[in-house]
């Protein structure tokens, strides 16, 4: 049931331009930047994406090829920019299932993304 109520958040804050939480960022993302850094790089990954719910509410970072964070909405933004047009949308319903799953079993749902 906690799966379900998770997806729907995440659909609502990647999907229809939702609301994120900065506190929740702040809380659950931003310690570990330095070491999404490191996976990034040493995974050959072009982007890295980390994303958390909590309460119903939803946080993420984007880390782009410059290792720059960018937070919350400012990372969807450039995730949609990324994903042109409708492949954004058919990558995340593809992704959102697997998204609350993790997030359902205690993890933070991370990515890295290579170059095409």
């Amino acid at each position: 049931m906690r799966k379900k109520i998770i997806e729907k958040n995440l659909k609502k804050a990647l999907l229809e331009d939702g609301a994120f939480a900065q506190a929740l960022f702040e809380y659950e993302l931003q310690e570990h930047i330095e070491e999404y850094i490191q996976s990034k790089r040493a995974d050959g990954d072009k982007y890295f994406i980390a994303i958390t719910e909590h309460t119903n509410d939803v946080a993420m970072l984007l880390i782009d090829e410059n290792d720059k964070v960018h937070v919350n909405e400012e990372g969807r933004v450039l995730l949609m920019k990324l994903w042109r047009g409708e492949a954004y949308k058919k990558n995340l319903r593809r992704l959102l299932p697997d998204m609350a799953r993790e997030l359902d079993s205690g993890f933070l749902y991370v990515a890295g993304i290579k170059e095409k």
